[in-house]
């Protein structure tokens, strides 16, 4: 469907009421299982990575609108974090974490009081590594917290559930145990583990989706019971090696489905079952490493790598089948590793040699961008009460930027007050931040920084 249609198309529905309109109810399901997926989780804060619902955005209003010229107030650091890029994850006044310590990956729970350590449980026995490697040997993935029990995941494919206070109650190997493989895109990656296992792992209800991909015929994608870990059913039909992009819930044609990044597109399988659902190939596969985390916006589906960004949309025919069409195909948006969020119709962003980028969802056009060496540079972000919070990931600054489609509007930034002593040679701060309690939380390999924002 051409661009001009979309728009039409939009803009028609907008005038529908909810109560005739497909469109309207289709979104409302997509409301309905947001909220189902948040009760689930039992959890307010930050539960998981990228948030309770996953898109990047954290639900506090109240907090500082502009920041004074040294920035908001540290409240307190932490400096055993390990080595890692795992941001936390924080629940009911604690902040969970993995890092590399002592020669292995380990969890590790603070209090967010006074970041205090509580307790830690060794994830392996010894942190994955590899020749060659100067990006670093600790964990990527943040832990996902669901009521009383913890899952956390290591590059090396270990997956342990352990309880809140830090008994272990069960773990499982993504390779040795599921036959699991990263798909491999440069001659450097060790074979099957790549540069190690950085999704993070997603609760539905009673099961926990993973990506731990395959070679075997297995499938990508495995639904595991969160209680024992056991296996309670694989994507065969979508048989590919893993990513490093995080699993999606999402809700498609009444269809809840886990959207999942492959090296050659986007896909889609069933909650139910793990049938494939639909697959969009890209006309040419994914060049480099796959990482950021895709956008579902009621049967729109967004991603963007170092290549650029795609745009499909999703739908349901009358024979109960999913046909897939792509809207626009754009190097306007070339997010490689820090990610994404979706606000007001917007895509906001770091875009490779381009800088922080606004971008209007539905064609793809840009709206405005702002160069990197007239911001903290390159690197994450996170969406809370209007303003975005951006990470550089070579300068260590952070930027309070109102999150509006007319302008670039910096309300503040500030330079973190130290640095850790044992960042890798090529490492960056690619920890994303994290808000939870009126507090902005930020990583730099063993140093944990919490600033009041509220």
């Amino acid at each position: 469907m051409p661009v001009a249609q979309h728009l039409r198309h939009r803009s028609l529905n907008a005038l529908r009421l909810p109560h005739v309109s497909f469109f309207g109810i289709g979104l409302l399901v997509c409301i309905m299982h947001s909220m189902l997926s948040a009760s689930q989780l039992h959890a307010d804060g930050w539960p998981q990575f990228q948030g309770l619902l996953r898109d990047n955005k954290s639900a506090e209003t109240g907090l500082l609108a502009s920041w004074p010229e040294a920035g908001p107030t540290l409240v307190w650091s932490f400096k055993n974090a390990g080595i890692g890029y795992s941001s936390p994850a924080i629940v009911n006044g604690r902040i969970y974490l993995t890092g590399g310590r002592e020669g292995r990956a380990e969890l590790f729970c603070l209090n967010a009081k006074d970041g205090n350590e509580l307790w830690s449980l060794p994830v392996n026995k010894k942190s994955f590594d590899f020749e060659g490697n100067a990006w670093g040997a600790g964990p990527r993935a943040a832990p996902t917290v669901d009521g009383t029990m913890v899952y956390a995941l290591v590059g090396d494919g270990q997956l342990v559930c352990a309880t809140t206070d830090g008994e272990l109650k069960w773990q499982i190997n993504m390779v040795g145990d599921l036959g699991g493989s990263i798909k491999g895109v440069d001659a450097g990656e060790p074979r099957t583990y790549g540069w190690g296992f950085c999704w993070g792992p997603v609760v539905d209800g009673d099961h926990l989706i993973c990506t731990p991909g395959s070679t075997n015929g297995e499938g990508l994608v495995v639904a595991l019971d969160k209680a024992n870990g056991q296996v309670v059913w694989r994507s065969k039909e979508l048989n590919e090696e893993a990513t490093y992009a995080s699993p999606i819930i999402a809700t498609i044609g009444y269809v809840k489905q886990y959207v999942v990044m492959t090296q050659f597109g986007i896909a889609a399988v069933a909650a139910e079952n793990g049938k494939l659902l639909w697959y969009y190939e890209r006309s040419r596969p994914y060049s480099d490493v796959v990482i950021p985390t895709p956008v579902c916006h009621d049967n729109y589906v967004y991603a963007s790598t170092g290549d650029g960004c795609d745009m499909i949309e999703v739908s349901k025919k009358e024979d109960g089948k999913f046909a897939v069409e792509e809207v626009y195909t754009s190097r306007n948006m070339k997010n490689s590793i820090g990610g994404f969020v979706l606000h007001d119709g917007h895509v906001f962003g770091t875009s490779e040699r381009r800088g922080w980028v606004c971008q209007d969802f539905m064609t793809g056009k840009i709206a405005w961008y702002q160069r990197a060496n007239r911001s903290v540079g390159d690197g994450s972000l996170i969406l809370a009460d209007g303003h975005l919070y951006l990470y550089g990931e070579k300068t260590g600054e952070v930027s309070l930027v109102e999150a509006s489609s007319e302008k670039w509007s910096e309300k503040g930034r500030f330079a973190l007050p130290a640095s850790s002593q044992n960042t890798p040679p090529s490492g960056r701060n690619w920890t994303r931040p994290v808000i939870a309690d009126g507090m902005l939380y930020l990583r730099d390999q063993e140093l944990l920084f919490c600033y009041r924002i509220k």
